[in-house]
């Protein structure tokens, strides 16, 4: 494992007024704070799965600290800016931390009670990282092959959980449970997923045939852990468990899309495999919603949309769903986009005919709670050189005049606001791009940046 020194004196100083503190009171609080260095924003967020805990804003050294009463032991995780990491929290814990922005992972270390359990979760993350890339040439072994090499990384990782056991008896249950799955699921979650993988890389393309003992760490393990379903190595295990389960009832591999088919069928396993019902809630939500996206079309077969209102039971989930499924029917192909109302970042309005201007255009509606900024300008910026004839233009809704992506031209930046026509075809608030060629006319309705079709698709309209 990666070993990691803690250098820094302020943290150590706060540590101390903190214990100062504590023993005087006597009470059983969980301290949680640090410092950030470069920092994006002006606070920090800790959370209890979906749920924000508290908000803490940072000092004129960029430091914080939140005295946390009442804390039950678990699995947390804190966001600073578009970054994001998970913590493990018992009462009486004092854990600082120290990080910096530019470098966030890799920089981030930890202090204080709390403080060793906390650095191995780190750690256990940034191997994955690595394991990733190096492992990553697995899939093109056979399967006797690959699930020696599997095998032996799990003896590894067991290895290391066994020592950290061994030299933490103070340790509790629920913290050794969650570090044998942050070392071991991530090695799973490759094991489910070799399958699809190998196909991609066989000369048939076909699943390779692997015998009885291939899943036998099924046996050990669970799917059905509430409190982890937000951990990224457990929920990641889960999905590539689900879809392979999925697969594995005759469906062919499938790459830029999956059918009705198979979204019916991985729905349906969700239903029977996904005791929790908040769980299999969301697992369904983001099935639908995922495979809907990817093909990046406004062509909509509603046989899965239907098998997800029977299934789910979140009433919220199911409204959304249905203003997706209507939104994407408003906007028809070949006919010209209906006449609205755009505001640029000066507050001078247009219509949108004076902004596509009679040239090949790809308009992006996007929500902060689905895209961030850096994801929206990293992925223009790509497309754009790629598609230098297309003219992107991003249109935010429920927006105002600061609020712009500053590695973007400003000048394909707009809003809308709520009184907007455009929110007409945007009821569900999630993202969408419609392609118009230089008549004016759609080409595609309901497109999506993040679907690897909207290559062919941009090409297409290059054409134009």
């Amino acid at each position: 494992m990666i070993k990691r020194t803690l250098t820094y004196t302020s943290l150590l100083t706060l540590l101390f007024f903190i214990s100062c503190n504590t023993s005087k009171d006597k009470d059983s609080a969980t301290y949680f704070g640090g410092k950030i260095i470069n920092p994006k924003s002006k606070f920090v967020t800790l959370h209890s799965m979906e749920k924000i805990i508290d908000t803490l804003f940072l000092d004129e050294n960029n430091s914080f600290l939140s005295k946390l009463d009442n804390l039950n032991e678990g699995l947390y995780y804190f966001i600073h800016g578009n970054e994001n990491q998970y913590i493990y929290l018992e009462p009486k814990d004092s854990l600082m931390l120290r990080l910096n922005t530019w470098d966030f992972d890799e920089s981030l270390v930890f202090a204080g009670t709390g403080a060793e359990r906390n650095n191995i979760l780190i750690d256990c993350f940034l191997e994955e990282e690595k394991d990733d890339k190096a492992t990553y040439k697995f899939n093109k072994l056979a399967p006797k092959e690959f699930k020696e090499k599997t095998d032996s990384l799990i003896r590894l990782k067991l290895a290391t959980y066994n020592k950290y056991v061994e030299n933490h008896p103070e340790e509790t249950l629920g913290f050794n449970n969650l570090l044998k799955v942050a070392l071991t699921y991530p090695i799973y979650s490759r094991v489910e997923r070799y399958p699809i993988m190998s196909a991609k890389y066989s000369k048939t393309k076909e699943f390779p045939k692997t015998d009885g003992n291939f899943y036998d760490y099924r046996n050990e393990i669970t799917i059905n852990k509430d409190s982890l379903m937000y951990y990224g190595p457990y929920s990641k295990y889960v999905k590539n468990f689900l879809y392979n389960t999925t697969y594995a009832l005759g469906h062919k591999p499938m790459t830029n899309e999956y059918s009705t088919s198979f979204t019916n069928d991985l729905l349906n396993t969700i239903d029977a495999k996904i005791s929790s019902t908040e769980s299999k809630n969301a697992f369904l939500k983001q099935t639908v919603i995922g495979h809907f996206y990817r093909k990046s079309t406004c062509n909509v077969d509603e046989k899965a949309f239907n098998n997800f209102f029977k299934l789910s039971t979140n009433k919220d989930d199911i409204n959304q769903i249905r203003l997706l499924l209507n939104d994407s029917k408003y906007l028809e192909r070949n006919k010209k986009i209906i006449d609205f109302t755009v505001t640029d970042f000066n507050n001078g309005k247009y219509p949108i005919d004076k902004v596509i201007d009679n040239k090949s255009t790809c308009l992006l509606f996007w929500n902060p709670e689905y895209f961030t900024k850096s994801y929206i300008s990293s992925r223009i910026n790509f497309l754009s050189d790629k598609f230098p004839e297309i003219q992107f233009i991003q249109i935010k809704f429920d927006c105002n005049s600061s609020d712009r992506i500053h590695n973007l031209d400003i000048k394909n930046q707009f809003f809308i606001d709520k009184e907007s026509v455009a929110n007409n075809f945007l009821t569900s608030k999630m993202p969408r791009a419609i392609l118009i060629d230089n008549n004016g006319k759609i080409v595609n309705a309901f497109a999506s940046i993040s679907s690897n079709n909207i290559y062919s698709q941009l090409k297409e309209l290059s054409k134009n």
